[in-house]
């Protein structure tokens, strides 16, 4: 695996916490069988299953540029069909019922022009259905951001920020409305139990942490970062009487049909 790739068994680890808001968007989703969907960054495909839960005569196609994220998913679910595809910038010859798509656009820029791309790929009927982290509203988002601006990390970190693209629900619906006649919008906290703070860290070192940990020199420099982080964890997320952490997590939800 390439060391810049995911790490599916990292990302799998917090299936639970991670897979809550597929169920949820998907039923949101306001459509009988549709004929062909596509689930765009479907990861290891744990949230395209619940695709194929609902829609079992479907045609559905799991895409996602990562090959570790398509290899483990192959693997997995050799019964269903995956692609390596960067939403951002391959082409399908292809039209879709469905297009979905969970926790994925915010690592792709210029989404005025992704949801264009997005429309593009929907029959005349077809619906796009998207979820995205609020990552920025997080005190943990913050916090890491405050790290990575310290004198010592401030150099190799630069730039880690705009790597997500997250804007607000009156950008998409705006962007939106010009491709869709209707378009359902909304925001969910999800209150993850956690284990402790320690695994508030391992959660978002495959997701959030990511960037800024491959662009520190090595183990040990990563390690000091990692450390720095979980003493902000300790103080935004305390804990509870019995020992465990609540970690809220802000997301926004958008389904539209053309």
């Amino acid at each position: 695996m390439n060391k810049n790739d995911w790490n599916p068994d990292l990302y799998l680890k917090f299936d639970k916490e991670r897979i809550r808001p597929s169920i949820d968007l998907v039923a949101r989703i306001d459509c009988d069988t549709p004929g062909k969907i596509i689930d765009i960054g479907c990861g290891p495909g744990n949230s395209t299953q619940i695709l194929v839960n609902r829609w079992p005569d479907s045609v559905i196609i799991g895409a996602d540029n990562s090959p570790a994220m398509i290899k483990k998913a192959t693997a997995d679910f050799p019964n269903q069909k995956w692609i390596l595809f960067d939403a951002g910038n391959d082409n399908i010859n292809d039209k879709f019922d469905l297009v979905f798509s969970n926790a994925t656009i915010q690592w792709i820029p210029n989404h005025d022009k992704l949801l264009k791309r997005f429309a593009d790929l929907l029959k005349d009927t077809g619906i796009l259905a998207v979820q995205l982290p609020l990552f920025f509203d997080m005190p943990l988002s913050k916090s890491i951001s405050e790290i990575a601006r310290q004198d010592k990390w401030k150099v190799a970190t630069q730039g880690v920020d705009n790597l997500f693209t997250i804007n607000t629900s009156a950008y998409y619906y705006d962007h939106l409305a010009k491709y869709f006649s209707e378009i359902d919008i909304w925001t969910t906290d999800y209150y993850h139990v956690m284990e402790s703070q320690s695994s508030i860290l391992e959660m978002i070192r495959s997701t959030g942490l990511k960037p800024y940990l491959e662009r520190l020199a090595d183990d040990n420099e990563k390690k000091q970062f990692e450390t720095l982080v979980l003493e902000k964890i300790k103080q935004d997320y305390p804990l509870q009487s019995n020992g465990k952490v609540l970690f809220p997590f802000k997301r926004l939800f958008f389904v539209a049909k053309k």
